[in-house]
């Protein structure tokens, strides 16, 4: 039988200290940072899918204790497995949606985020009212903020811009760096999609935003264009 007790008993055999120790560094686990606390056990990315395939049949009370877990496989393996389900079943989409939104605390990293969040959340709301996104814009947590920007990913893919641009408008004064890649990362999508629309957007914008999301934002320009952005000469 496939349980909660089998999976962690298959995870404990995957342990790897020196791969743990390079993802606490690499995830900013330090007193301070934004991963404080975060503890890992050193699998990697095909791992934990591997795994999440093998015990898709949890129930969500289970997920929901791996997604309390302290170690941040056991957290990415629940998010992966409710990626899967949810792909693969229509008729639990609504309740992994749900799912997910009253869990978001648990969602406290960046790859976490960025892999779900618009995979489900993306996903349900894409021919639906998307307000929660903007709700989820205003959140003084760090990580509701990053879902409401990267769930727009899913809207990008069908050439559909306006919530990113305003949800992008809505942190253009964000005090954190995580929020600056999101944005510039997304509006880097849309440029791919349609190169005049990001040009629109970053001439209105380009001298308030942040940086970093300017640079990430204007990545696939010509160098002589990123040149002008970053110099201020548009």
């Amino acid at each position: 039988m496939i349980n909660l007790p089998l999976l962690k008993s298959d995870l404990n055999k995957l342990k790897n200290a020196k791969q743990a120790k390079l993802l606490s560094r690499f995830f900013k686990t330090g007193k301070g940072e934004y991963g404080e606390g975060d503890i890992f056990i050193g699998l990697t990315v095909p791992q934990s899918r591997k795994m999440a395939i093998k015990y898709k049949h949890l129930s969500l009370k289970e997920v929901e204790q791996l997604l309390s877990s302290k170690i941040h496989e056991y957290r990415l393996i629940a998010l992966l497995l409710l990626v899967h389900n949810y792909k693969n079943n229509e008729e639990k989409r609504k309740e992994i949606y749900n799912f997910y939104l009253k869990n978001t605390r648990n969602i406290n990293n960046w790859d976490l985020v960025d892999l779900s969040s618009h995979k489900i959340v993306g996903d349900f709301l894409s021919d639906k009212d998307k307000s929660v996104l903007y709700k989820l814009a205003k959140s003084k947590n760090i990580w509701e903020r990053r879902i409401a920007i990267i769930s727009t990913a899913n809207f990008i893919q069908q050439g559909r811009f306006t919530d990113t641009l305003e949800i992008s408008k809505m942190l253009l004064n964000d005090k954190h760096d995580l929020i600056h890649k999101a944005v510039g990362w997304m509006l880097r999508e849309v440029g791919k999609k349609d190169k005049v629309v990001l040009e629109n957007f970053l001439k209105r914008h380009y001298k308030s935003m942040p940086r970093t999301m300017l640079r990430y934002s204007i990545e696939k320009f010509s160098e002589k264009e990123r040149k002008r952005y970053l110099k201020g000469e548009i």
